[in-house]
């Protein structure tokens, strides 16, 4: 062969280092496979066996894709990789479970300058461990080098996930009633969304990752990196308790508290939320004050300590609180659903948002802090 002949590897592809990291990370995926799932690791195609549905009067599929977004960045200026897969899942599944729907199984993929098999194994691992927390079988994935496009230290994931729910059982607008109560779960922190604005803040305040904030008691990396905390089978426990009275649930992602929750909430209802019922964690009010981004551009943003929130029964609230207590979560009453009625000063409210023409959400007050 001549001394300038150009090969794949000297291209920038390795395939011998995608095969390693399929042999670093294969244990942890086969450990997310039940009986439902056939024919192992590196198939073309993950195989699901779809016979429980016909126990389903009329079951009805719900699929959902995203990413992390620009938290990666983080995770590879800290060389830190076996946390961003409990975001790439919670993105992911916590939007089927909004519907009532149990996720079923997922599928990733990354896409990478360089494949550094050890690299890529840490991310499958924390996808394959996300989705063991979720009940989800982890059935698939394809990892992509991309040199030139981007750098060797340089990925990007992305993933989906199909679940199942009984058609008369869907949770969503349809339910939600006058009088209901709206039951917060708190978030971890920041989750996965608005690190281009955080990220933005803290390189003009010139802070590094390594610099311990008092606030957090760690150092600022630490706290931006923090998992997105994964809610499928704690939500889907509370939706399973009659006495809950669950009518909706939704997920806390790219636009904040409000303009999430009018989604699921019908035309002609309004969903009061006193800012003040909860302190908004450090996290928050620091990227706040270091960037002096105002309130109303943070609630529009970043989730402020509320990453899920469910809409139940009044007579259910009880019951709700409860069993998220008893599943770990960190819960409190939110606010009430009712009607419209005529603003107050200072009140802020939110509707038609993500092109879906429901229902109002309108905050009040003010937020308290640390």
């Amino acid at each position: 062969m001549a001394t300038d002949s150009i090969t794949y590897a000297s291209a920038g592809v390795d395939t011998a280092a995608g095969d390693r990291a399929v042999d670093l990370m294969k244990d942890a995926v086969r450990a997310t496979h039940g009986p439902r799932v056939l024919g192992g690791v590196g198939g073309f195609a993950g195989l699901w066996d779809a016979s429980d549905l016909l126990s389903y009067r009329r079951p009805l599929l719900a699929t959902s894709t995203d990413g992390v977004g620009t938290k990666v960045a983080i995770a590879q200026a800290l060389d830190i990789h076996h946390t961003i897969g409990f975001d790439l899942v919670g993105m992911v599944v916590d939007d089927i479970v909004v519907v009532g729907a149990k996720p079923l199984f997922m599928t990733d993929y990354i896409a990478c300058g360089k494949v550094v098999p050890e690299r890529i194994a840490d991310i499958v691992r924390g996808i394959a461990a996300a989705c063991g927390q979720a009940g989800t079988a982890l059935v698939g994935g394809e990892t992509a080098e991309h040199p030139g496009l981007l750098g060797v230290d340089e990925y990007d994931v992305a993933g989906a996930a199909t679940g199942v729910v009984e058609a008369d059982a869907v949770l969503g607008p349809e339910r939600v009633r006058r009088g209901d109560v709206l039951i917060a779960l708190a978030s971890s922190g920041l989750h996965s969304n608005g690190y281009s604005l955080v990220r933005r803040v803290i390189a003009r305040a010139g802070w590094g990752l390594d610099r311990h904030v008092p606030e957090f008691g760690r150092t600022l990396g630490e706290e931006l990196l923090e998992p997105t905390r994964v809610y499928a089978a704690d939500v889907l426990a509370m939706a399973a308790e009659p006495a809950a009275e669950v009518h909706a649930f939704t997920h806390v992602t790219g636009g904040g508290l409000a303009a999430n929750l009018a989604r699921v909430l019908p035309a002609g209802l309004v969903a009061d939320i006193d800012r003040a019922c909860w302190v908004v964690p450090p996290v928050f009010d620091v990227v706040r004050a270091l960037g002096d981004v105002p309130w109303g551009d943070l609630e529009n943003t970043l989730n402020l300590g509320v990453g899920m929130v469910a809409v139940v029964g009044a007579d259910g609230a009880g019951h709700a609180l409860q069993v998220a207590r008893e599943h770990g979560l960190d819960a409190w009453v939110l606010g009430s659903v009712g009607v419209l009625g005529p603003e107050e000063p200072g009140d802020t409210l939110v509707t038609g948002t993500k092109g879906v023409q429901g229902g109002a959400v309108r905050l009040q007050g003010e937020y308290r802090t640390a």
